[in-house]
């Protein structure tokens, strides 16, 4: 069987399991599942039938959310991250019209799918497109505005990852050292034994169940710690997300392959602050959010002890993420000033192991792909790479086409392997297109 329709076949089936894990019904589509249309949170007060709440789960139930990570705060404590006092950097324009059209073969089919058909189908709440720091492209659907702070989800463990690898270029952090010289209470966990590096390119062989569907995972019950998901009456166990991560046990080999696994980005968040004395909150503010003309002040979930998320909680919104992604495009730069150091930015996007990435076997849509710095890198002739969160949120960055894509999405399936087959084709093809190239 040819690689693409290995591919193909190993998506659709992924995308066919998470689908029926929802619903034994008709799913709804992105234009019937509209949000705005559904009436969620409508009136004073909502009817019944027609309120989202955290309580009860339907927060994070299909067709609900896509109001719901429009409106994350509602339902979260946060932290803010104050954007200061700087002026806000306004995007020039130079919108074009042939974005809509543009055609690409997803990873999963045959036929071509249009630009404008993949926004449906990927649930997308907001999409913006930058070349040459200019917006060429920007819509907002449903709920969602350009003034809305959607839930960014694992998007943020990339600010984290690159705010490690600032450090480490600094000085400020030695990635060879064990998680434990940093934090001691960890020293009977399965994070015993494992560097630094390992835990930021997620090579750790610590034993953490990413299944999202599955509500007594690991990462629902880290969720359940630190408040970010409903518990039941009779909760017993660890009160903060860093509460729970000395109870994670081992499961594999550190170094040995790469496993996504969200405990290592709140472990890495907890290793940052030792380091430096500094909360993380107070170094993602100082470093991006007063330096790169932000429109808006973002806000991170945190726990009962003001412990910020930082596995997925950063509410931002669309083009304040676009900012971040065009300052990592332009090699750490923002207005002359080296927000991240150039070194960061390098070792970032040379990726890391692929023999490793690719001895995990659960991301079959990204073959060749590495990951660096909490950093999704894609080894294509552009040197794309990425950040990405669950439900299709995204930041997409392609050095050679001058091009960073930032995306919202309400996707009815968590995991992105289920949404790659029309995103990934559908930012390559753009890519190609921006830097004028001819398709084959």
């Amino acid at each position: 069987m040819p690689k693409k329709a290995i591919i193909a076949a190993a998506a659709i089936a992924v995308a066919a399991s998470g689908a029926q894990a929802q619903s034994e019904r008709k799913q709804l589509d992105a234009a019937e599942s509209d949000p705005a249309k559904l009436g969620w949170m409508q009136g004073t007060p909502p009817p019944a039938d027609k309120q989202v709440k955290f309580e009860d789960g339907s927060y994070f139930r299909f067709p609900q959310l896509r109001w719901s990570f429009s409106n994350w705060r509602q339902f979260f404590p946060t932290l803010p991250l104050h954007r200061g006092d700087a002026p806000v950097h306004a995007f020039p324009r130079a919108e074009r019209d042939d974005i809509d059209a543009l055609t690409f073969t997803p990873l999963s089919g045959d036929k071509p799918m249009s630009w404008k058909e993949a926004l449906g189908a990927n649930y997308t709440d907001a999409i913006v497109v930058l070349h040459k720091g200019k917006i060429v492209y920007e819509r907002y659907m449903g709920v969602t505005t350009a003034a809305s702070q959607h839930i960014a989800f694992s998007v943020t463990k990339s600010y984290i990852g690159t705010l490690a690898a600032s450090l480490t270029a600094e000085g400020k952090l030695d990635p060879a050292k064990l998680v434990t010289d940093y934090v001691p209470e960890l020293a009977d966990s399965g994070f015993a034994g494992a560097t630094v590096r390992q835990v930021m390119d997620m090579t750790t062989g610590i034993a953490f169940d990413e299944t999202y569907t599955n509500a007594d995972a690991d990462i629902i019950r880290h969720a359940r710690a630190g408040r970010a998901a409903p518990r039941r009456a009779d909760y017993n166990g660890p009160d903060g997300f860093l509460a729970f991560l000395p109870t994670i046990g081992k499961q594999g080999e550190h170094g040995e392959r790469f496993t996504y696994r969200t405990a290592n980005s709140d472990a890495l968040g907890w290793i940052i602050t030792r380091a430096t004395g500094i909360p993380v909150r107070e170094q993602l503010e100082q470093r991006f959010w007063s330096k790169l003309g932000m429109e808006q002040d973002a806000a991170l979930v945190v726990d009962a002890q003001g412990t910020p998320f930082a596995g997925g909680g950063l509410m931002v919104s669309l083009r304040d993420m676009a900012r971040f992604g065009e300052m990592m495009r332009q090699g750490g730069k923002w207005n002359g000033q080296q927000v991240v150091p150039a070194a960061a930015i390098s070792d970032i996007t040379k990726g890391g192991g692929k023999a490793e990435f690719a001895k995990n076997g659960a991301y079959p849509t990204l073959p060749g792909w590495s990951y660096r710095n909490q950093w999704w890198v894609s080894h294509n002739d552009h040197g794309a790479y990425m950040a990405r969160g669950i439900h299709g949120q995204a930041i997409y960055i392609d050095p050679k086409a001058e091009m960073v894509i930032a995306r919202f999405a309400s996707h009815p399936v968590a995991g992105n392997v289920a949404i790659d087959p029309t995103s990934i084709p559908a930012y390559e093809a753009l890519g190609r297109l921006l830097a004028d190239e001819k398709r084959n």
